[in-house]
């Protein structure tokens, strides 16, 4: 076998693979019983207004029913479905840092597997003003936890809650096409491994069958990482908390821009002069020259019209 028979063979065999998983698209019931999750994380029933949330080997699927929901419709492949949560806090200004790292340690008590702090931070602008975020990624049990608590624990610090926002996203054709690419890309693996094995060849045969190969190792590697990350947007859902100041009409704060107007009084006013100044210099030239101008008009140019009209 010629390295061009043996690159016509790897040709074929993998348009073979392709084909195969092709067949197996998003509408087989098999590619959808193997896009299931491998880790279970935490499983958990939850309703939502499209039809029942159920957890299946712990990742968060949305149940369909065929027909429009009937309840006696066929049941279809179950839908995966990544959620994200945004929930915004009014609080005094001494009371933000200690709700944002109260909810920071209830987040690292549940563990990493339950709930992970993505990022946070804290601005403190003055003594009356204060800012602080925080985004973490949590199974939907612990934020539904989270969010039923959220009310009362604003009311206890003399605060509000100022708006609440659901997304959800339905990653279901991503995660069985990248599962199905997955399954092809392995079965073409396995082939060509076998092929290593059972056919020795000459040299160069060798290294385009092993250039081949490590070629499909790469992609195999490529899309288990695709794949996990889609899982784990499924089976943990996303939060962002944000915390803003709620000012005292009484407080210092509240009379910062009267004080300032104050203080700036001087500095305002000397740089109204300087324009003037600056406006007057500007256009001092332009005024000179219009003067000129009129003055040959009115002594010299219009005597001489009106005696020729005269």
């Amino acid at each position: 076998m010629n390295t061009q028979s043996l690159r016509i063979a790897l040709s074929a065999l993998t348009i073979s693979t392709l084909a195969l998983a092709a067949c197996g698209g998003p509408g087989r019931s098999d590619y959808a019983e193997s896009a299931r999750p491998l880790n279970p994380i935490m499983p958990a029933t939850e309703k939502s207004m499209a039809g029942n949330i159920v957890a299946e080997d712990g990742i968060y699927m949305e149940e369909m029913d065929a027909g429009g929901g009937s309840p006696g419709g066929e049941s279809v492949a179950q839908q995966y479905i990544a959620y994200s949560h945004s929930l915004g806090m009014r609080l005094p200004v001494a009371a933000i840092e200690p709700t944002l790292q109260g909810h920071i340690d209830a987040c690292n008590k549940a563990g990493p597997a339950v709930c992970m702090v993505t990022n946070s931070w804290m601005n403190a602008y003055s003594e009356d003003s204060a800012s602080a975020s925080l985004n973490l990624r949590a199974t939907p049990d612990w934020i539904e936890q989270f969010l039923n608590g959220v009310d009362a624990e604003a009311e206890a610090a003399k605060g509000e809650i100022t708006n609440r926002q659901t997304t959800a996203e339905d990653l279901t054709v991503s995660i069985i096409d990248t599962d199905a690419r997955l399954k092809a890309q392995q079965t073409l693996q396995a082939r060509l491994e076998q092929l290593l094995a059972d056919r020795p060849g000459k040299l160069g045969e060798l290294l385009e069958t092993e250039r081949e190969l490590a070629r499909v190792n790469g992609e195999i590697d490529s899309l288990k990482s695709t794949l996990a990350a889609l899982r784990l947007r499924v089976s943990m859902s996303q939060l962002s908390v944000n915390y803003e100041t709620k000012r005292n009409p009484v407080s210092q704060g509240a009379l910062e821009p009267l004080a300032r107007a104050f203080g700036d009084f001087f500095y305002n006013l000397s740089s109204a002069l300087a324009a003037v100044i600056t406006a007057f210099a500007v256009g001092l030239p332009w005024l000179i020259l219009i003067g000129v101008f009129v003055w040959i008009w009115l002594k010299l140019i219009w005597p001489r019209i009106r005696r020729k009209k005269s």
